[in-house]
């Protein structure tokens, strides 16, 4: 995220500083509707959430209290104009960002050419590449992915972070194998698997040819 100075922070607000000339004009009763419904702190927590930031960080970074942000999300405190201005600069975005609706999405495309494959390694002979399908998710509450584990040798699998959600798994090709606490499960190709993601598990390429799997978790909102 690029860095905020205090200087844009500290500086007076002005409608060039603070708003562009290129939105569409708000509605005043949308902006009355959004502060007595209390949209404007959950909009502001879904731009945080969306950015993995946490309170003390918006804080730091917009010039206000964590615990005044906290209210704001909640609706116990209604934001001025100033506040909302800094909090705009920190995501780098307009006011009416606060106030508009946003558009409904029915579709999206994310072409093989955009795919990266990304190579990671947890040991120093295992190998696992995947190739992420999140930014076809708006809100990022399920998050799919291509997963390749790749055959080299013995001791080369991939143990996934440990999360309170769920996770799917679709072997595509190949044999994948899982390891759960005192139990083990061989996948073939066309097999399906559902696993409490706050269990710790392991993914491992169990024939001679790369294992091919559709990776989906979903994390509680």
């Amino acid at each position: 995220m690029p860095e905020i100075k205090q200087a844009e922070l500290d500086s007076p607000l002005n409608e060039d500083a603070a708003v562009s000339h290129d939105f569409s004009v708000v509605d005043p009763t949308r902006v009355e509707q959004q502060i007595d419904e209390k949209l404007i702190g959950e909009r502001i927590r879904s731009m945080r959430l969306k950015r993995s930031m946490g309170l003390v960080e918006l804080g730091r970074l917009s010039g206000l209290s964590a615990s005044f942000l906290s209210q704001l999300e909640t609706g116990r405190v209604v934001p001025t104009i100033r506040n909302l201005a800094r909090i705009a600069l920190v995501f780098q975005r307009d006011l009416s960002c606060f106030f508009t609706v946003d558009k409904k999405v029915s579709f999206r495309r994310l072409s093989k050419s955009d795919r990266i494959p990304i190579t990671r390694k947890q040991k120093q002979n295992s190998r696992f590449v995947s190739q992420s399908l999140s930014a076809l998710i708006p809100d990022r509450h399920m998050v799919p992915c291509l997963a390749e584990f790749l055959p080299n040798g013995e001791e080369c699998e991939f143990t996934p972070k440990i999360f309170r959600g769920t996770e799917f798994v679709y072997v595509l090709d190949g044999e994948l194998e899982i390891a759960l606490p005192n139990e083990r499960h061989w996948l073939c190709k066309g097999d399906v698997v559902w696993i409490d993601a706050n269990t710790t598990r392991q993914y491992l390429c169990n024939g001679d040819r790369t294992a091919r799997a559709l990776i989906v978790t979903e994390h509680p909102k």
